[in-house]
């Protein structure tokens, strides 16, 4: 546990994921986290960032370090004496957390254990625009305006494009955990909407990247239509999942969109997820983050890295704002409600909508990141602190969210109860989800006993075997009604697939299947009855622990990583566009370029590759559990091999809808087909697990499966009560095979799924009009009860009434 310990401090600057073979790289090599959160002009000039400071002072204080040092010149832009005050002010309540608005007013209340003085700082829209100066400030008494360690406070007036922060003053000793800075204003962590930089990409005031940052005050009477929406409630057994980034997924031209890479854009486009057979979309961050954190000059490509995928949250109540396309009218109400407009949406076209939350960390890093929230207002809450006030970094970004911690673990209800209350989302894939496992900075003996015991091992970061967060969020009467998806590892070395605290309703996103099912499908020696396992929704992983196949979350390829044509193009990582060298990213990919390196090559590769993405996304829609697909996968999306476009707002992590067009009665069809298929079979999505009264496994010969360490062949027949029973086959030998198939006497085998065969014979549908002919083509095949099977491909058969029986 020491080793863990100290190896989980700050230092590491990756996001990887331990045991599947991906990495985040999350910050650039040349520069310290606290240059590139400072030096972010384009020509690498002085940047000036403005503080607002107390109306009270009358001097100005500047850093002089130099961008040439590794720092930036610092300008404290001093605020004018506050005007009269235009507001009622009175005690208020220390319940609910946040900004609540009432009929007659705003209370104000927010958490703050270590804080000697509170100053709730109100700013007007224009003000913070075009003055970043403080509207008007309200010291709160100790005595009238706290209550236990929470500071609060009741307003009459007029909230009209108002915001709001607080700055607190207190111990500033980062070797205690204190970070109280007087100067600072700081967002409150349960605002609603965080009013910043108005578009995407675009910096601040003065090029500023981390411009001043203020929470949306709340009125009484903004309402949604929501039209009658009510959740879904689908068995998670029922779901077809599918991975995808707001902005990427319309921003490309070729989407022809009105509101391109927003959130109204995907509404545009809800009808093509229908039309592929999606009914749950898992969406990337799209909580309040700052796209320009690590922004820097790439020199490969001429434009600059971004922090595109969002894995850095600035606020966790606050929808990330310029994913909308009204950006900050209305100080992000409209913003909220166009988040609203799209689950609505896809909710009456039968679609769910998940969100991947990061509460593993923030956008605040290690001791050398910003001040912005959590860190201002009480750091050794809300993260987890060694001693000496180091941050441990079991996330890889700097620090790690203290989450079982009394008041974090509360936070961290809250915030989903809102989600699902306001928003109506329905549910939540929780990224490196085993730091919510980890014990708290107040996780030891004298603290939770009053004394030291012998032998007590727990101590911060510990993982439990009961987390009283997990535990929370699973007994919840809101929350255990969601659905519930764990990334179950994370970068200090915890590995939880198939071990995570489950309380019978959290699912897991099954990195193991994934790593299987890719060495199988290429044709690698022992991986037979491991692929087996796969198929029947991974019991050996999750049957002893009580739990059912739809807790296995099953995917070949996910935003990290290669995509599916990529995992079939390229033997390497190619991520030169990346302007590292190629040094960040996965070295391991258990990819399979099919004979040669790239996208220009021999017709043959060509078509083995194709054949290789359908073996792929068959065997996804085949296997007991939940598929989960992602973005572009569909029609054959290519990163051009980078496996780490963390950092890209550019084609290369866009939607091609264009490339969409042109698979569409290639590619696309098949996997459209293959979903449909799915969603007829009842078989193919079990509530348990099968068993030998409906499943029986086959090798080339019927009734003997081969589980050698040189076996590259899978089959099994499933008894369906649709399709009557289908038969199921993966042949990954460089060799072909001739299959002999069960004896259904009065019934005949017919073919419809041959992924060896080019489109649209991979899938003989009833609609094909050459349908019949195809068929005949085999019938001497048939009529022997047999069926040949090229090299590298996989078939499904169906059991219909012989005619001529």
């Amino acid at each position: 546990m020491e080793l863990a310990q100290s190896a989980a401090f700050f230092g590491c600057t990756r996001k990887c994921i331990p045991g599947e073979g991906e990495w985040r790289n999350l910050y650039s090599h040349s520069n310290s986290r606290q240059e590139r959160w400072t030096i972010c002009k384009k020509r690498r000039k002085d940047l000036t960032v403005r503080v607002i400071q107390r109306g009270s002072e009358s001097s100005t204080r500047s850093l002089a370090v130099k961008a040439s040092d590794g720092g930036v010149e610092v300008e404290t832009a001093v605020v004018e004496k506050p005007r009269v005050r235009t507001f009622e002010v009175y005690r208020g309540n220390p319940m609910p957390f946040g900004a609540i608005a009432q009929d007659d007013g705003v209370n104000f209340a927010i958490h703050s254990s270590g804080a000697e003085s509170a100053t709730l700082c109100l700013i007007s829209l224009s003000d913070l625009q075009e003055q970043n100066r403080v509207t008007e400030q309200i010291s709160l008494d100790p005595l009238s305006n706290k209550t236990g360690d929470v500071w609060h406070v009741f307003l009459k007036g007029n909230f009209e494009d108002m915001l709001y922060g607080y700055k607190f003053d207190g111990k500033f000793s980062p070797e205690e955990g204190h970070y109280f800075d007087p100067s600072r204003i700081v967002l409150d962590p349960y605002a609603k909407a965080v009013i910043s930089r108005t578009e995407y990409g675009a910096y601040g005031p003065e090029d500023n990247c981390w411009p001043q940052m203020a929470g949306m005050v709340p009125s009484p009477d903004r309402k949604f239509d929501w039209e009658g929406d009510l959740p879904l409630k689908y068995y998670q057994k029922d779901l077809i999942i599918y991975e995808m980034h707001v902005r990427g997924f319309t921003r490309h031209e070729s989407s022809m969109s009105r509101f391109p890479g927003t959130y109204l854009g995907i509404v545009e486009k809800l009808d093509h997820l229908k039309e592929l057979g999606i009914n749950c979309i898992e969406l990337m961050p799209c909580q309040e983050f700052n796209e320009l954190e690590y922004f820097s000059y790439n020199s490969v490509l001429g434009d600059y890295k971004l922090n595109f995928w969002g894995y850095s949250t600035v606020n966790y109540f606050s929808p990330m704002i310029r994913y909308s396309s009204s950006g900050i009218l209305n100080c992000g109400r409209n913003a909220i409600n166009e988040v609203k407009v799209l689950v609505r949406e896809a909710h009456k076209r039968g679609i769910e909508v998940i969100m991947d939350v990061v509460f593993n960390h923030t956008a605040e890093g290690n001791e050398n990141g910003p001040i912005l929230s959590f860190r201002g207002v009480d750091n050794s809450v809300y993260y987890m602190l060694a001693p000496k006030g180091e941050f441990y970094n079991y996330s890889g970004c700097g620090n790690t969210f203290n989450c079982n911690h009394p008041v974090v673990r509360q936070f961290i209800v809250d915030c989903l109860r809102y989600w699902v209350t306001e928003m109506h989302v329905d549910g939540f894939r929780f990224d490196l989800a085993s730091i919510l496992t980890r014990s708290s900075s107040l996780w030891d003996a004298v603290n939770v006993y009053g004394n030291p015991i012998e032998g007590d091992l727990l101590t911060t970061g510990t993982p439990l075997s009961s987390p009283p967060l997990i535990d929370m969020i699973s007994n919840d009467p809101i929350l255990c009604g969601v659905k519930l998806i764990a990334e179950a590892w994370d970068t200090g070395g915890l590995y939880q697939v198939g071990t995570f605290p489950h309380w019978g309703i959290w699912s897991e996103w099954n990195g193991k299947y994934r790593d299987i099912v890719r060495q199988f499908i290429k044709g690698t020696d022992g991986f037979s009855g491991a692929f087996a396992e796969c198929l029947c929704g991974s019991p050996n992983l999750y049957q002893g622990g009580g739990r059912k196949p739809w807790n296995s979350i099953n995917f070949v390829c996910a935003h990290d990583g290669f995509t599916l044509a990529d995992l079939v193009t390229y033997n390497k990582k190619h991520n030169l566009a990346n302007g590292e060298d190629n040094n960040d990213g996965e070295n391991h990919n258990n990819s399979w370029n099919c004979g040669q390196e790239g996208e220009f090559v021999s017709l043959p590769v060509k078509r083995l590759r194709k054949r290789q993405m359908r073996n792929f996304f068959l065997c996804l829609m085949v296997s007991q559990g939940v598929p989960m697909i992602y973005m572009g996968d569909e029609y054959g999306h290519t990163k051009g091999g980078n496996n780490n476009t963390y950092c890209h707002d550019n084609y290369i992590n866009y939607f091609r809808w264009d490339k969409k067009e042109e698979s569409s009665s290639d590619f696309f069809r098949f996997c459209c087909l293959m979903t449909k298929f799915r969603r007829e079979c009842e078989s193919l999505g079990l509530y348990d697990f099968p068993t030998a009264e409906r499943l029986q496994w086959h090798g080339h010969t019927l009734g003997m499966p081969d589980w050698s360490e040189t076996s590259r062949f899978v089959a099994f027949s499933l008894i369906d009560s649709v399709h009557r029973e289908i038969y199921v086959a993966f042949n990954t030998s460089h060799l072909p095979v001739i299959v002999t198939l069960p004896e259904r006497p009065g019934y005949r085998w017919e073919p419809l799924v041959d992924t060896s065969k080019p489109s649209p014979f991979d899938f003989l549908s009833e609609d094909l009009s050459e349908r019949d002919a195809a068929i005949k083509q085999y019938a001497h095949f048939l009529d022997a009860n047999s069926y040949p099977m090229l090299s590298y491909s996989s078939i499904i058969l169906l059991l219909s009434l012989d005619d001529q029986a």
